[in-house]
């Protein structure tokens, strides 16, 4: 199971009607990831089918205020639930984050009741990026440690992490501040188990046909041996999932990253207002498609709209414009599928064939 569950379209500031940057990916083997917190966070969660005690890791973009100011709150939040002693969540993001959450949490004298700890991407490959706390600086009494420091691996990437069966990568975007988009890579799947050939050599439904599918040769009462390579199709290719923050230019990740499964991007206005977008370091759905077509996406979720565009028609007023707009200008420059994000809207993301 792999699930995109967004929790806040909108850009700039909450509203009524759509909440802050906020995307979370619910995994069978990884529980939840968050991917930017934007202000309101936490009551966008307790709408939504995402519990909050399952959150383990949190990544941010960049540290514009949407898509960060919700993340204090978020990290109260969860420390509300019946959690483990052991619980623990790593969050990524640019150099500041851990300044931030530091004393937003420390002045507000906020107890967690769970460990974090802070991995921070520093813009430069040099020595001279390393981080250190101040002579006086505190951690919080729930900072496992200060911030770890991610320095470049090649250029405009960096090597996140590794955890459940995902790879993390992080690539550079040009945007007002610095800012990164994340590709999630799934590890091979194991091949698909062939019921025909299991029922044709007697072998009804059952425990063993999960014991063969997760790789463990299987004695049966007759004596004979079946081994997985021979009922077990050969490994699959994981999915690959790109979620990108705010950026004029996603070129810049081109050519590491190809034939991906989903990748959400930002469109904040509409093409007519290309010009505008690129100014403030944003994007139109004219460029989001072109970029998807370029790195072989098979689906395109735009995501990130000015407040401005309405999900229905209906409740347009004089000014307003719909996402319906956005969706088809997003569809004229990509073939593969288009989605247009929504509070709320849940996308599974099939295992490939």
């Amino acid at each position: 199971m792999m699930e995109l569950h967004f929790l806040g379209t909108g850009s700039c500031y909450p509203s009524p009607k759509r909440g802050a940057s906020c995307i979370a990916l619910r995994h069978e083997n990884a529980g939840v990831w968050l991917f930017d917190c934007g202000e309101g966070t936490q009551i966008q969660l307790q709408k939504s089918e995402v519990k909050p005690g399952r959150i383990n890791k949190i990544f941010i973009t960049h540290l514009h205020g949407d898509h960060l100011f919700g993340l204090p709150g978020l990290m109260c939040t969860i420390g509300q639930n019946n959690l483990p002693e052991e619980k623990r969540i790593d969050i990524y993001g640019p150099r500041g984050l851990g300044t931030f959450l530091r004393t937003s949490l420390s002045v507000s004298a906020s107890q967690l009741g769970y460990s974090y700890c802070v991995h921070e991407i520093v813009e430069s490959d040099s020595p001279s990026c390393e981080i250190s706390l101040d002579s006086d600086a505190k951690l919080h009494p729930n900072e496992i440690q200060p911030p770890r420091v991610i320095k470049m691996s090649k250029p405009n990437k960096w090597q996140i992490c590794e955890s459940a069966g995902l790879k993390v990568d992080a690539y550079f975007l040009e945007h007002a501040i610095f800012c990164v988009g994340y590709v999630i890579t799934e590890d091979s799947l194991p091949g698909k188990l062939d019921p025909t050939l299991l029922r044709s050599m007697g072998i009804p439904p059952g425990p063993l046909y999960g014991k063969l599918k997760r790789g463990e040769t299987v004695l049966l009462e007759d004596g004979r041996v079946i081994e997985p390579s021979s009922i077990v199709g050969p490994p699959r290719k994981g999915r690959v999932l790109v979620i990108l923050g705010d950026t004029s230019n996603s070129e810049t990740m081109l050519p590491a990253v190809k034939d991906v499964d989903v990748i959400i991007h930002e469109t904040t206005v509409e093409n007519e207002l290309e010009t505008l977008a690129v100014e403030r370091g944003h994007s139109t759905p004219g460029m989001a498609g072109k970029f998807a077509s370029m790195i072989n996406a098979k689906m395109l979720i735009i995501n990130h709209f000015s407040q401005r565009y309405k999900a229905l028609d209906s409740e347009l007023k004089e000014g307003d414009v719909s996402v319906t707009k956005l969706l088809e200008q997003a569809k004229e420059c990509f073939t593969g599928e288009v989605v247009a994000a929504d509070d709320f809207k849940i996308v599974s993301i099939k295992i490939p064939q």
